[in-house]
Order: structure tokens, then C-alpha cells, then sequence
């Protein structure tokens, strides 16, 4: 499959790959990384890895891992961790957005996988002494609406009856963990937690070269064509593999696939100064990794172990689709950001003097459904993507189910929605565009359903 037609069938030639450089809060924590080199002439490839981010990194390590005779490559459009995976809020969630069997069956099947996810990621970093900031202490979603506080309270004593310990809050009880106003409840799953995913990405980077892994960065793939192998051709050269891993969430539709499944969307996010443990006092912020809301224009924040408050979401302003899926966000967002304080304030208004650090923009793949799918295409094209805000634990799930997959190991995986799951399609532009901005001003500001 070449650059120019896509796997839908229309031309993809008028769009232009365009990546930013990552200067979020988590990239400043990795000021000595240095990129490898990009990659010049031809190689080959048992399994071609295009992304260097938690889906890619994660395919790599399990690959490498159970097949060391095989040749693995990553090839990595700027640095490892330059987009989603290391720009999002860094919060280690459950759950998995846009299932729709409800079953407590499912329901226990979801929450024991992703759980395992949050238990992978950190006993990773454990198991090869990572120098990597996380904290698992426990999230909270908070409940704007006493009706909706009370339908929570229900939906945790259900899931406690079938095994799964989540706990509710009411008002009060959420003020000696984090000291927010306009709430009426709360959830706590102590499993949950936060992780700087640049540094865990580029922690990684090491042990993947010594299980073999060969990492180019600086190194974009500009076309894929499927035949009796699959060609990467990249600026300086080209790789032949017998499969590839699409570990490109919001870039993915650049290189024709999954173009009307989903589409870049625009996150932004900030970051206060480290607070000193005065300061946390102050606030109110004394336990908890951090915790979202239950609105459509959904705000998470969470508070990392150096004393961050990172803060995104909140409003239509907080999010952005940009014209002909652009995949970099190069507006002034100032005025976003200026919306996005005054949300935070909402809810935490003794933060109103709190320096802010560091802002930033990802670029992440929505689907029409949020629902995330991975598989494989035609027995050789693997993939993950859609993770919808939940990427930290789902990516990094994903890179493990396509090894199995690869393998044939399918059991596990056809238990769950998302294998294989088929994208509902999003129409072409300009109804994408004229959509988004419909829809988004018709939902913005109402609960989720």
C-alpha cells in the first residue's frame, strides 16, 4: 500500500505529514537524551515497528523478549516518546472507553485486563530499576451532579459485589484526600495512578538494544507498500519486513490506514511549578494521584511525584480538530489555556497562584465511537489505536497483545471488544471539519451519557 491511496480507498496525496517537537512537563525530565541516528540505506526486517511511543516501545520489548533470533526495528518519526505517549496528563487508568457488552462479565474481564496493564508498566520499571517518576496511590472521578454522585454510589456497590474494589466519596469525604469544590461524590480506584511516559519510553530504550532491538530515530516513514514483503521507504533509505507494527495513533491516517476510523485531535494540557510540601498543604492536595470529572468536555488532573499539578480538559477550547487532519497544532492556544485555568479553579480554587511551568499540545486518535481497536490487517499489518484518553495503560497493553497475535496466541484477546474492532466511519472533509465543530459546540458543555 503506497502513500497516496489509502486503505478506504481515496487519495491521501493533498495531506502533509507535519510533527512538532515534545516540550511538555514529561520531556523536561529527559534534558540528556540523545536520539539515535536516523537510518541511511536498506535493511531488513523480521517485524518493522513505525512509532516510537508506548504501543511501538511495548511491541518491541515483548518481541524482542520472546523472540530473540528474530530481527525487530523501530523506526521513530523524530525521538522515542515525541508525541502522545509522552505529552498526555500521565494518568494510569482502568477501564476502556466505548465498550458496549456491560455484562458483568465484561465488565470484570475489562477491569482485570487493564489492571494488569497499570501492573506491567510498573513492575517494568521495578524489574529494571528505571530511573522513571510514577506514583500508584489511587485516582478519583469526581461527580458534578447529586443525581449522578448517587448513581456512582450504586455502580461501586455493584462493582464491589463482583470482586472489584472501588470506593465512593461523598463531598466530604473527598476534601482530606484532594480539597475540591462543586462536587457531590466521587470514585476511588486505589489501583490507578500516574507516570512520566517520556522518561519510561526513554528509560526503555536500553533494553530493548540489549535484547537487539535496532532503534532509528529522525527517521519518518514516508510510504508503505504491501507485497511479498512490506517496504518502508523513508527519507534515506528503505526496509524490507516481513511484518510492521502501525504503532502511529494519530499519525496513522498519514500513512493511509484507518483514514475514516479516526482522526488526529489536539490535546492541550499545563503544568504548575513543583510544589513544595507547604504548598500541597495549602492547596489541599494531600493524597491521590489525581482524578477527572464526569463531563463530556472531560478535565483530568493529577499531581506528580516531584509536585506538578498537571491540569487538561474542561472545555470545548481544551481540545482542537484542525482543518484537513493536521497533526501538529501550530495556533496560539493561549486564550485555551486561559480557559483551561479557570476550569481548574473550579474545582481547585486555592491553585489561582500556582506558577504555571510548562504548556503543551499532543496529538491523539479519536474514533466516532471512542472506542480503540487492536489486531491485524491481512495476517502481517499489526496495529493499536483510539485508546480515547486512556492511551497511558491501553498503549502500552497493546505492544504486548500484538506479540501474542503475532504468535497466533489469539484466545485471550477475542474475549474483548477491542480485537479486531471495526472504527464506525467519520466523512470526509469538509464534513469532517463542519462535524466536529457541530458536534463539539452541541455536546461541549453536557454530562456524559
Amino acid at each position: 500500500m503506497a502513500k497516496g491511496v489509502s486503505w478506504w480507498g481515496y487519495p491521501t496525496s493533498w495531506e502533509t505529514l507535519d510533527i512538532d517537537e515534545n516540550r511538555s512537563l514529561w520531556a523536561s525530565y529527559t534534558p540528556d537524551y540523545k536520539r539515535n541516528a536516523p537510518l541511511v540505506g536498506d535493511t531488513t526486517a523480521d517485524l518493522a515497528i513505525i512509532g516510537g511511543g508506548f504501543t511501538g516501545v511495548s511491541a518491541a520489548y515483548h518481541f524482542s523478549k520472546h523472540y530473540p533470533e528474530k530481527r525487530c526495528v523501530i523506526l521513530e518519526a523524530k525521538a522515542l516518546a515525541n508525541g502522545a505517549s509522552g505529552r498526555n496528563g500521565g494518568m494510569m487508568l482502568n477501564w476502556i472507553n466505548g465498550i458496549e457488552d456491560e455484562s458483568d462479565a465484561m465488565t470484570k474481564r475489562v477491569y482485570e485486563f487493564t489492571n494488569s496493564g497499570i501492573d506491567m508498566i510498573t513492575g517494568l520499571i521495578e524489574e529494571h530499576n528505571l530511573d522513571v517518576s510514577y506514583r500508584r496511590d489511587g485516582s478519583m472521578e469526581v461527580y458534578t451532579d447529586p443525581e449522578r454522585a448517587e448513581k456512582a454510589h450504586q455502580g461501586a456497590e455493584h462493582l464491589n459485589s463482583i470482586g472489584i474494589r472501588i470506593k465512593f466519596l461523598t463531598a466530604d469525604d473527598i476534601k482530606p484526600y484532594i480539597n475540591l469544590e462543586n462536587v457531590y461524590g466521587a470514585t476511588v480506584d486505589m489501583q490507578e495512578g500516574q507516570l512520566n511516559g517520556a522518561q519510561y519510553i526513554r528509560a526503555l530504550k536500553p533494553v530493548l538494544e540489549e535484547q537487539g532491538v535496532q532503534i532509528y530515530e529522525d527517521t519518518p516513514v514516508l510510504t508503505v507498500n504491501e507485497g511479498a514483503d512490506i517496504v518502508l521507504t523513508t527519507p534515506q533509505g528503505q526496509v524490507r519486513a516481513k511484518a510492521i507494527v502501525l504503532a502511529t495513533n494519530g499519525y496513522t491516517g498519514k500513512l493511509g490506514y484507518f483514514r475514516k476510523g479516526v482522526f488526529p485531535l489536539h490535546s492541550h494540557v499545563f503544568a504548575t511549578d513543583a510544589l513544595s510540601d507547604e504548598q500541597k498543604a495549602q492547596i489541599g492536595w494531600q493524597a491521590l494521584s489525581g482524578y477527572s470529572d464526569d463531563l463530556d468536555r472531560i478535565s483530568y488532573s493529577s499531581m506528580t511525584r516531584e509536585g506538578h499539578i498537571v491540569f487538561g480538559g474542561g472545555s470545548n477550547q481544551s481540545y482542537a480538530y484542525l482543518y484537513n487532519n493536521k497533526t501538529a497544532y501550530r495556533k496560539n492556544a493561549e486564550s485555551a489555556f486561559r480557559k483551561m485555568q479557570q476550569t481548574q479553579l473550579e474545582y481547585l480554587p486555592t491553585a489561582k497562584e500556582l506558577p504555571i511551568s510548562h504548556r503543551w499540545t499532543g496529538t491523539l486518535a479519536i474514533s466516532l465511537k471512542r472506542n480503540c481497536s487492536i489486531g491485524v490487517l491481512r495476517n502481517r499489518v499489526f496495529y493499536g489505536l483510539g485508546y480515547s484518553g486512556h492511551g497511558v495503560t491501553l498503549a502500552n497493553l497493546a505492544g504486548k497483545v500484538i506479540v501474542d497475535i503475532y504468535g497466533g496466541n489469539t484466545a485471550e484477546a477475542k474475549q474483548h471488544e477491542w480485537y479486531n474492532q471495526a472504527f464506525a466511519p467519520i466523512p470526509l472533509e469538509p464534513f469532517r471539519w463542519i462535524g466536529y465543530q457541530g458536534f463539539t459546540r452541541l455536546t461541549g458543555r453536557s454530562p456524559r451519557t
